[in-house]
């Protein structure tokens, strides 16, 4: 008998390990009598995620990120009777409101995702809350000067050596590439690539696009990862250099104005500008529209695309207003669905072990122990052998 399906669907049964996982919590039910809010992007990944906390005894109060939240997955979570407070935006303000709104629950336990939800909960503290967990470098490096006052567990899983190789070396690298030729349906063959960033990210950035036939540069702040790159084979130009000589600007390196109007008279007529980091500051696109030599922008509304016209005659594209390219466009699938099974393991593992009461505050803003991570390797093996 033939039925209908969605994509919902489709990652749901592609999360081998989080359902395995799910059907353990429906017997152990870690979460009972506990919430669990959340701030991560909403898309049908995330769906594989909250049904496995759920099947713990969680009860889930959610939002999502900045311009990441697609409509069809927050209509799934609602129907499943799950509270969630989000919408698609671009707007801080409108996103800021969300995450007030899902702290205003006082969950017991937080996924937070850019460090959103723990920095409003370090201003408004409410008694019950008993730590959590933070998936970025991002949110780590905003956290951290509020360590003193949250002081409660709270465990990296971007620190996980799993999380770099798996998720941000492979499937950020795999996925950036795939967003290039989704958004452009440009070639990558004989192009100039400057990456921005040579962590986990950046390695497999630059993996991606050498391996499809572009010349890549490679900048880095730091000179002993610019080394690195070096020998790994890309070309480690000075940073004007690497600009000028770019067909193509990816940035991820978790930090802001990495690509400023400063370096407009830099960028070479018909560059392709895009942003991986997590927060959408990494390219300063507000910069670039109040530019003084910016005298027209064209917006292919369709493709999430903008040529930026310079009085000097030159142009330049910007893909996906500067948010995250693998979750922004016409189709954002972002991550390969087995690099978030693993990383999502992590999260659901990591959140067992605070609700057991197994971390204290000596684990605030720590990796993941290295425990969990035999746990998932192991189980995740298992499942492939």
């Amino acid at each position: 008998m033939e039925k209908s399906a969605t994509r919902i669907d489709w990652i749901g049964n592609s999360c081998r390990l989080l359902k395995a996982t799910a059907a353990e919590f429906e017997r152990t039910r870690p979460f009972e009598g506990l919430s669990i809010g959340t701030g991560i992007h909403l898309e049908p990944k995330t769906v594989a995620l909250l049904v496995t906390l759920r099947a713990g005894g969680a009860r889930l109060v959610c939002t999502g990120n900045l311009n990441s939240t697609q409509p069809s997955t927050v209509e799934f979570l609602r129907s499943q009777g799950i509270t969630v407070f989000a919408t698609q935006t671009t707007d801080p303000a409108a996103h800021h409101q969300s995450l007030e709104a899902v702290i205003a629950e006082k969950p017991d336990l937080l996924l937070d995702n850019g460090g959103d939800l723990f920095a409003i909960a370090a201003e408004k503290p409410y008694a019950n809350l008993r730590g959590g967990t933070e998936e970025t470098t991002s949110g780590r490096t905003r956290l951290l000067p509020l360590r003193e006052r949250l002081n409660m567990p709270i465990l990296v899983i971007n620190d996980s050596p799993i999380k770099q190789f798996a998720e941000n070396r492979h499937a950020v690298g795999q996925s950036l590439f795939e967003s290039y030729l989704r958004f452009t349906n440009r070639s990558t063959n004989g192009k100039r690539v400057t990456v921005f960033g040579y962590g986990a990210c950046g390695k497999g950035t630059a993996a991606c696009f050498r391996n499809a036939f572009s010349t890549v540069s490679v900048v880095d702040i730091d000179p002993v990862t610019t080394l690195e790159a070096h020998l790994d084979g890309f070309v480690t130009p000075l940073r004007d250099a690497a600009i000028r000589s770019a067909d193509i600007i990816v940035t991820v390196t978790g930090f802001a104005a990495i690509v400023t109007a400063a370096d407009l008279p830099l960028v070479k007529d018909g560059a392709i500008l895009m942003n991986g980091g997590h927060f959408p500051h990494e390219i300063n696109v507000e910069a670039f529209r109040r530019h003084p030599d910016v005298v027209g922008i064209d917006r292919y509304e369709a493709d999430h695309i903008e040529t930026f016209h310079l009085s000097d005659g030159r142009s330049f594209h910007l893909l996906g207003g500067g948010h995250m390219a693998n979750l922004a466009g016409p189709r954002p699938l972002g991550n390969t669905v087995e690099s978030m099974d693993l990383g999502f393991t992590l999260q659901a593992r990591c959140l067992e072990r605070i609700a057991r009461g197994e971390a204290g505050a000596q684990s605030c803003l720590v990796p993941v122990p290295s425990d969990i991570d035999a746990l998932v390797a192991n189980a995740y093996l298992d499942l492939t052998r």
